[in-house]
């Protein structure tokens, strides 16, 4: 499960090592220049996501129906966001695992996810009973 945080950092280490083998100092600098495009790469996503969401309420989203059908196990907390373009609403104390969000639509249904070190492992839709469709139910 936590193996891109090591994953990541030794194959950078490899590249720039055989960068260096192949090339010699052009290579490192070649190698270095683009892991560091990378980072800035990601870093530029992160922020127009998250500029995104700082425009809309916490915890909304359009529809939790199409949220719950989008939405795929293993999903990062940052994929969520960028899906729904919006912060979750936090309904655990802060630093806790796992740690659970909720996200409303308009008509009060509304999806909780459940992430544990970043990764979404569960979630539940949540549709209240209008009297619309109560009253259609009844015979």
């Amino acid at each position: 499960m936590q193996f891109q945080k090591i994953l990541i950092p030794i194959a950078s280490i490899v590249l720039v090592v055989a960068a260096y083998r192949a090339y010699g100092w052009p290579g490192v600098a070649a190698a270095t220049g683009a892991l560091f495009m990378w980072m800035l790469l990601h870093f530029t996503r992160m922020l127009q996501i998250l500029k995104r969401a700082a425009n809309r309420p916490i915890g909304y989203v359009d529809s939790a129906v199409m949220l719950n059908a989008k939405l795929q196990k293993g999903a990062t907390l940052m994929h969520v966001v960028a899906m729904t373009r919006a912060l979750g609403e936090l309904l655990t104390t802060k630093g806790t695992q796992p740690e659970q969000f909720r996200w409303t639509d308009g008509t009060q249904s509304h999806v909780t996810c459940i992430f544990v070190g970043g990764k979404l492992q569960q979630w539940e839709l949540y549709r209240p009973i209008m009297p619309e469709r109560a009253q259609a139910a009844a015979p």
